[in-house]
């Protein structure tokens, strides 16, 4: 599978399975549908498997362009950031290794290039900071940049540490692959066990961190963290289903979205486990529609 095929393929199986809040094949928003995440996964993998030979920041920018062009919106704008710089790790060296490198090696330019992309993007509740707004042209490095926002971002906060907590929350979804059997469930629980680690940097934004918090504890109640024998309590996750859903989608875990399309991407293309093809997932997107 080439890098293309494998952006590609990862982007679509985060926006197949049915998470909580998300929209998926059997659910969307009044201006966002599954169709508009498929084509956003088609039109990045190319500029993103580019990353390596034009740079993270050129990377970002021309699938932020290429998402705008497919779908007319701010789709993937999270998981553009984060799989850029993954995509940019040469192909001979494991991701673990590599990444440090090449976000120590991001200049000015490249942070240029994002900030274009995320004006582009028009993400929701940003809002006003003191030093290095998104609106001013950039003095400092991408990472310098990034390092800045760590606190209130959760995909700036991977940056300032080296992806370090993706590839904890990898070698979790690797472990229980198999032990699954299933990969949306095993998308799903990526999703709880990721919402009961950290609040949702965009519930946070849009809604308060104490609405984020209790994002948080209602995705925790829908598992047992004290075993190991990863079940979900399916009534508590349809509850949390239409919790994240009220008020008009502005819960919806979006930040923990864009990390599971990058944990999977990561886990996939240093071959740790085995995706099945796009086609596959492409039909199992359209029973669930005919289902609905």
């Amino acid at each position: 599978m080439t890098l293309e095929e494998q952006i590609e393929l990862a982007c679509v199986m985060e926006a197949t399975a049915r998470k909580p809040g998300n929209v998926h094949p059997g659910a969307s928003f009044v201006n966002l549908c599954y169709a508009d995440f498929v084509r956003a996964a088609h039109a990045i993998a190319q500029p993103l498997a580019r990353a390596e030979q034009v740079g993270v920041g050129r990377a970002v920018l021309d699938a932020v362009l290429a998402t705008r062009a497919a779908t007319g919106t701010n789709v993937n704008l999270g998981i553009v950031l984060l799989l850029a710089p993954l995509a940019a790790v040469p192909g001979d060296i494991t991701l673990d290794t590599g990444i440090g490198r090449v976000l120590d090696q991001t200049t000015v330019r490249d942070a240029e290039l994002v900030y274009e992309a995320i004006r582009i993007a028009q993400p929701g509740g940003m809002g006003d900071v003191a030093e290095q707004d998104i609106r001013e042209q950039p003095t400092i490095t991408l990472l310098e940049a990034m390092t800045l926002a760590a606190d209130r971002d959760r995909i700036a906060e991977q940056y300032t540490h080296r992806f370090a907590a993706l590839m904890r929350q990898r070698e979790e979804l690797v472990d229980w692959w198999p032990r699954l059997n299933n990969w949306e469930d095993s998308l799903i629980l990526l999703q709880l066990r990721l919402m009961h680690i950290h609040l949702d940097t965009l519930i946070t934004r849009k809604c308060g961190v104490d609405v984020s918090a209790e994002a948080s504890r209602r995705a925790t109640e829908c598992f047992d963290t004290a075993t190991e024998q990863l079940s979900v309590d399916r009534v508590k996750l349809r509850a949390l289903d239409t919790w994240l859903r009220a008020d008009g989608h502005r819960r919806n875990p979006g930040t923990t979205a864009d990390m599971i399309a990058a944990i999977l991407f990561a886990a996939v293309r240093d071959r740790l486990i085995e995706l099945p093809s796009l086609e596959c997932v492409k039909q199992y997107a359209a029973a669930i529609q005919a289902a609905d």
